[in-house]
């Protein structure tokens, strides 16, 4: 007879799903998304960016582990979140940014923008843009100074004899296409990767296979980085800045951070909606404000205050999309919206 005294039970919640995944394994299935990326960075501008990667990555889970042991937390490195955050923090930034630069940074992603709230799955905001964010307001001259490609920044000491280059979203900010054009960036340069810029953003390829293979792991779903990506691509082919409609617009789907915000930030679960319906509204509000903010901005891009601010609207998306409950009428919803 089976003894149900010493059965041990867990009483949860609805639902109750059984399913391999878990936070770790998700995690892992995105850092290896972000290693093509990674490894062209490095090809581009040299061993210094595998350097501030790796320092970024270290700050991040130390910042997390030291946070939750001064709170007498249960620890959360485990999951491989702080190093997610970690490698998109460094993949925003350009190689030249300084290392004590990037432990502030993480200082803020993970602490400011994470822990404060209550860790993993409880932040409002996509915590490796606020580090960004926080950065570009802290140290404008190094996180606006970019390494021109194949121009190998030294691991340590002054990086002054590094060469740098004006970004293709430099151009296209000043309305200035021919310029880009005549300075030798083609969009094959900007598609393979082969221009200055944020060290994991540079190559749309490698981040458009990396978000296939989330895709593909159905680590997230396409409604959000396609609405994101189609709308920028409409309105800067309707409304160009350039003599050709369709070299603008591909300059800048491929230029930028968008590839890396579609598929790596604006797709976090804590801070994107639930619904289908929601992350396609989601991802055309990303598209809609990182296009004002490239047109009409003082700064040249903006796919991470346009992820930044949506963020903000998550939960008001949510609500305003939500399902209808089985067996709720509407008239009932009324009556108890009245009550």
């Amino acid at each position: 007879m089976t003894d149900y005294k010493n059965l041990k039970l867990i009483a949860t919640s609805s639902p109750h799903i059984r399913a391999a995944e878990n936070t770790r394994s998700i995690m892992l299935d995105v850092i290896i998304a972000m290693l093509p990326a990674l490894v062209w960075a490095v090809w581009a501008f040299g061993i210094r960016a595998l350097a501030v990667t790796c320092v970024s990555v270290v700050a991040c889970v130390v910042w997390e582990w030291l946070y939750r042991t001064l709170l007498k937390k249960p620890q959360s490195v485990g999951d491989l979140s702080a190093v997610v955050t970690g490698m998109l923090l460094s993949f925003v930034c350009p190689v030249g940014v300084s290392y004590y630069a990037i432990i502030v940074g993480a200082f803020f992603s993970i602490v400011v923008a994470k822990q404060l709230y209550g860790g993993i799955g409880k932040n409002f905001v996509n915590p490796a843009l606020v580090g960004r964010a926080a950065l570009l307001a802290s140290f404008a001259g190094s996180m606006t100074t970019w390494a021109a490609f194949k121009s190998a920044s030294p691991i340590f000491g002054s990086s002054a004899d590094v060469v740098t280059a004006a970004t293709p979203m430099a151009y296209l900010h000043a309305n200035n296409l021919q310029g880009l054009l005549d300075s030798g960036v083609t969009l094959t340069d900007m598609f393979l990767g082969r221009i200055g810029g944020s060290m994991g953003e540079i190559s749309a390829l490698l981040v458009i296979a990396g978000g296939i293979y989330l895709l593909a792991r159905k680590v997230i779903t396409w409604h959000t980085p396609v609405a994101y990506i189609a709308t920028v691509a409409v309105l800067t082919l309707i409304f160009p800045r350039g003599n050709d409609a369709v070299t603008w617009m591909l300059f800048n789907v491929f230029g930028g951070g968008l590839m890396l915000g579609a598929f790596f930030m604006a797709t976090d679960y804590a801070t994107s909606p639930i619904t289908a319906k929601g992350q396609l509204i989601y991802g055309v509000g990303c598209g809609l404000v990182t296009v004002f903010i490239r047109y009409f901005g003082s700064y040249s891009e903006g796919v991470c205050y346009s992820i930044l601010l949506m963020n903000l609207l998550t939960a008001l998306i949510d609500k305003c999309v939500k399902p209808q409950r089985f067996g709720v009428v509407k008239s009932e919803k009324k009556e108890a919206a009245a009550k």
